[in-house]
């Protein structure tokens, strides 16, 4: 099976970080101010974010089971069609992550992994 992925850099920084066992199933580029990109393994999140002073780098996991929520954010034009990108939103219930990506198939998909593990 083939792990969706945007950029080879992306996926090589979370298989650096990867706990014993634990798999990825997505990395995908996100767009917007602040973020770097998404990524889904078998027992987390992976979010890294390049918003903050002095060009530092956050990446920050979060855990299937302290998601609280997933949502899907889109805009629709007046005609009914989706624009080219989506946003999904994370919530921990103390903090909410928003990622912006290319296609609402990304952002589906990220939706549907996350609602996926967090009912288990």
């Amino acid at each position: 099976m083939s792990i969706p992925i945007d950029r080879r850099d992306q996926f090589e920084k979370i298989q650096q970080g990867l706990l014993q066992g634990e798999q990825i199933l997505a990395v995908y580029d996100a767009i917007g101010v602040g973020t770097g990109f998404l990524g889904l393994t078998d027992r987390r999140v992976v979010i890294q974010d390049n918003s903050f002073v002095g060009k530092k780098i956050a990446i920050t996991s979060i855990p299937y089971g302290r998601i609280s929520s997933v949502s899907i954010l889109t805009n629709k034009s007046f005609a009914g069609q989706f624009f080219s990108s989506g946003h999904i939103a994370i919530s921990t219930g103390h903090h909410t992550y928003e990622v912006e990506f290319r296609g609402d198939d990304k952002t589906r998909h990220v939706h549907d992994v996350i609602l996926h593990y967090i009912l288990r």
